[in-house]
């Protein structure tokens, strides 16, 4: 089985569908925000803190390489897909699966995080504003697209089926 890898707007249910789904499958399932963070032995906000957004960014393409020999269902972080070049080795080496939910529901379920420095530092309108100009290039880069309302049970279910 080639990876399937999970993309989408903070809150659209990648890890949780995304867990649902490699059990649903029969296989693993690796949640790459994780995999950064025990790799680099430093939280998503301390890396963000003291090495930069963009060191996060570089981590991130490392690790899409990394995972793209995988075999299961990868929850990409946020931001992963919308570099064309991790959309590209995903692609090449898997397929990438868009979560598509609109942004009243993710924010409902993103406010009161604080692990994620982009919702830390933004207002709501910055956040929609975020949502809006990822929308259209997570469309791009993924080869399937999923309606991400319902439970995680369901968004499960219709991204199997689409498989």
């Amino acid at each position: 089985m080639k990876p399937v890898f999970l993309c989408g707007f903070m809150g659209c249910g990648k890890s949780t569908a995304g867990k649902l789904l490699a059990k649903k499958l029969g296989c693993g399932f690796t949640d790459m925000d994780d995999y950064i963070v025990e790799k680099q032995g430093m939280s998503i906000p301390q890396m963000f803190a003291e090495k930069g957004e963009e060191f996060f960014r570089t981590a991130e393409t490392e690790a899409v390489k990394e995972l793209a020999s995988a075999k299961g269902v990868i929850a990409c972080g946020g931001g992963a897909m919308l570099k064309k070049i991790n959309s590209e080795i995903a692609n090449e080496n898997g397929v990438v699966v868009y979560i598509d939910i609109d942004f009243e529901s993710c924010y409902e379920r993103i406010k009161d995080c604080t692990n994620r420095p982009i919702v830390a530092n933004n207002t709501r309108e910055q956040l929609e504003a975020i949502y809006d100009g990822r929308v259209p290039v997570y469309r791009e880069h993924s080869a399937l697209s999923v309606d991400g309302n319902g439970t995680p049970q369901e968004i499960a279910e219709r991204i199997a089926s689409l498989l």
